[in-house]
């Protein structure tokens, strides 16, 4: 049994790059940018208006003048128009080109305007007030949007305002849910006394929602040849597969097993944690059509002995959590997430701490992921915790907020420490 710290290494150093993929910008929400976003122009492209009022020559006004004939408009969208009279001015409206031979907008609430005339009732004004500078914001060639950022609306209008139609993503993941278990029916099913609504399945599928993954699905009873069969395509037909169930010491938790008689590598199997102990962990070199001998699968000594010809060495990597909603629930947020984002190239280093509300005691030697709530108290997040009955406890992560992590060296924790936290809301 390895620890927890452990755990997550050996799974984040089998991050996978699925490669990149262009979609249409208006869809690239919640996607891994996967390239540089430059400006094509300065931003703004020109001296520009940022204030409905009247345009007028900054000299002038310092001369005493406050009365201005209006010679002209210029309205957002049009071409730039000129003053002709340096004694006039010009109306100009927020977002339009500054009018030349002006430097100054005076806004409309401190202007009287009455027969084509307009008089200043203020005594000074600044030199380009109310105009935004071309380039001010940006120049051309800048960068705007780093390579590998979570593209959210903000980088959505950046991304139209340069033009990029198309803008390059990162892959997603083809990923597979796969449920097990005789006990379990359909959402829609009325379940006899011995069964239960599948939830996990529909749990993590939310879960990956949130990662803007769009997850296939699958459920398979215990039967162990049923079980063997559709794993050995899953294996082939996804990059990942995500198991919620059968990997503990039950008489009926096949999993493990099956995936050692398919040749999948097993990085590790049991967890010093809890919730998840059981939590199984590895990867398979996906193999096509001519690597098989009839419906056996060929393990890796026999490929070697067979003279199997490998195509592509792409891993499906095989997270298996244990069945116990809490259990799976854990096993997606503390693993599976920092897994993605490391194969996504998003950095996530850097994680989210609170402070414990009050005194709390855990036995056994194990980094426990402690249900709390969570409360901000002048900027400071206090995280107290909501006793439940267990890993089996699905009506008890509703209601908490998060999972603050006890390490696995104490078992006594104390008010006012500061524990990593791991947020789900």
């Amino acid at each position: 049994m390895i620890t927890s710290k452990k755990a997550l290494e050996i799974i984040l150093n089998q991050s996978e790059n699925f490669g990149t993929e262009e979609i249409p910008f208006i869809e690239a929400t919640g996607r891994i940018l996967k390239e540089e976003i430059v400006a094509d122009r300065d931003f703004p492209p020109f001296n520009r208006v940022s204030m409905d009022g009247i345009a007028v020559s900054y000299a002038i006004f310092t001369s005493g003048q406050r009365e201005f004939s209006i010679e002209n408009m210029q309205a957002a969208g049009s071409e730039q128009v000129t003053l002709k009279h340096k004694e006039n001015c010009i109306e100009a409206m927020t977002g339009a080109v500054l009018p030349k031979n002006t430097d100054a907008i005076i806004p409309y609430e401190l202007v009287t305007i009455k027969d084509g005339k307009a008089t200043v009732n203020l005594s000074e004004i600044k030199h380009l007030q109310n105009v935004h500078l071309q380039g001010k914001d940006r120049k051309t060639g800048d960068i705007l949007i780093q390579k590998n950022t979570i593209i959210s609306p903000a980088e959505i209008g950046v991304l139209a305002t340069v033009g990029k139609s198309k803008v390059k993503v990162a892959k997603q993941p083809k990923i597979l849910i796969i449920s097990t278990g005789d006990e379990l029916v359909e959402v829609s099913e009325i379940p006899l006394t011995h069964q239960i609504r599948r939830s996990n399945s529909y749990t993590l599928v939310a879960l990956l929602e949130r990662l803007h993954i769009q997850a296939d699905t699958s459920h398979i009873t215990d039967d162990k040849p049923l079980l063997k069969q559709k794993i050995e395509q899953f294996l082939t037909d996804y990059d990942v597969l995500l198991f919620s169930g059968a990997v503990s010491k039950g008489k009926f938790d096949f999993v493990p097993e099956v995936l050692d008689e398919l040749g999948v590598k097993k990085l590790f199997h049991r967890v010093k944690q809890r919730p998840g102990k059981p939590f199984w962990f590895g990867h398979a070199v996906s193999l096509d059509i001519s690597e098989r001998n009839g419906n056996k699968f060929l393990n890796t000594n026999e490929c070697h002995s067979e003279r199997v010809k490998r195509s592509e060495e792409s891993h499906t990597v095989v997270f298996a959590f244990p069945g116990n909603p809490v259990s799976t629930f854990v096993g997606c947020v503390k693993y599976f997430y920092p897994w993605y984002k490391k194969s996504m190239g998003i950095d996530s280093k850097n994680r989210q701490k609170a402070i414990l509300a009050e005194d709390y005691f855990f036995k056994p030697e194990l980094t426990y992921f402690l249900q709390v709530k969570l409360e901000n108290n002048n900027g400071m997040l206090y995280a107290t915790p909501i006793t439940g009955n267990g890993s089996g406890d699905l009506a008890n992560l509703a209601d908490a907020d998060a999972f603050l992590e006890l390490p696995d060296d104490r078992n006594e924790f104390k008010k006012g420490e500061v524990f990593p936290l791991i947020k789900y809301r």
